[in-house]
């Protein structure tokens, strides 16, 4: 059994990943499958992870996992989706820096099962966009007190990933960028789930939706209904030229109305998280889905 860790980050996702693939419950279930609800065992894979302190799950604690998840006799593939895998959004930024507990997460999180074949799966997302929906998503703490004395500009992916990929250990580690999500998001859905490319879903404009008018959808359907795409470049090219024409400008902004935050600190660090996801990109042990 292949089992997946999709972990966030947070402000990526929103169980969106989930939703999408459960709306094709039928399609799942043939492939043996299971993308359960995270409420189903948010409670469950916590109490595990704080009693084996790291260590191998036992059977029956495995079987009390898949139990709590799925009703599914059996499986092949159980993907799991939580961006409080990492850590609660309070502790994103601590003393010690931008995720510092992540590294320290996977081990134990492929402990849960020894014996299968773990993925981790994991959306990056510009500090320039995090921040501000931290700072919105923590009304009890002030914005100095979440950055935690840390300049913005600190809070750089590269190393952590280094970090995080060592600690995988070898397992397959698919890292992606949500700002690219428009174009990628069908590529996304089937790396998670495990399904073939050209394997047809429900929920591949899920993503698409949230940022054209409803207008620019149903064009955007009849031409591809018209003129199908002849492989996922050209998909990602009729994508992008709807988006040029259709896209809601207020979808694609950056809001940063934060104490001392210019126009050229949200420049500086915008440049830094690309030339971090240039690295990680050639990084060794980095599957990375690419626009």
């Amino acid at each position: 059994m292949k089992v997946v860790f999709h972990l966030g980050a947070h402000s990526t996702d929103e169980d969106r990943i989930v939703g999408a693939l459960s709306s094709n419950d039928r399609l799942l279930e043939s492939h043996r499958i299971a993308v359960p609800a995270p409420r189903s065992y948010r409670m469950v894979l916590r109490d595990a992870l704080v009693s084996l302190k790291g260590g191998p799950a036992p059977q029956e604690v495995q079987d009390a996992i898949i139990e709590a998840s799925t009703d599914a006799p059996v499986l092949d593939r159980l993907v799991f989706s939580h961006a409080f895998f990492l850590c609660i959004p309070e502790r994103v930024i601590t003393k010690r820096g931008f995720y510092a507990m992540a590294p320290s997460k996977l081990a134990p999180l492929a402990n849960l099962f020894p014996d299968a074949e773990t993925e981790f799966h994991l959306a990056l997302i510009n500090p320039a966009s995090l921040i501000p929906q931290l700072v919105a998503r923590l009304p009890k703490r002030n914005y100095e007190q979440i950055m935690e004395g840390h300049d913005p500009r600190e809070l750089r992916w590269e190393p952590l990933i280094r970090q995080m990929v060592e600690a995988a250990g070898g397992r397959r580690f698919v890292i992606w960028c949500n700002e690219d999500l428009p174009l990628i998001w069908p590529e996304v859905l089937r790396s998670v789930g495990g399904l073939p490319e050209d394997q047809a879903l429900k929920g591949d404009m899920m993503v698409l939706r949230q940022i054209m008018p409803e207008e620019g959808i149903e064009r955007l359907r009849s031409y591809f209904d018209a003129n199908p795409p002849k492989s996922v470049l050209h998909r990602r090219k009729i994508v992008a030229a709807f988006l040029d024409k259709y896209a809601k400008p207020e979808a694609l902004e950056i809001e940063a109305p934060l104490p001392g935050w210019t126009d050229e600190l949200v420049e500086e660090i915008t440049a830094q998280y690309d030339a971090d996801v240039a690295a990680i990109a050639r990084m060794p042990g980095v599957e990375f889905i690419a626009p």
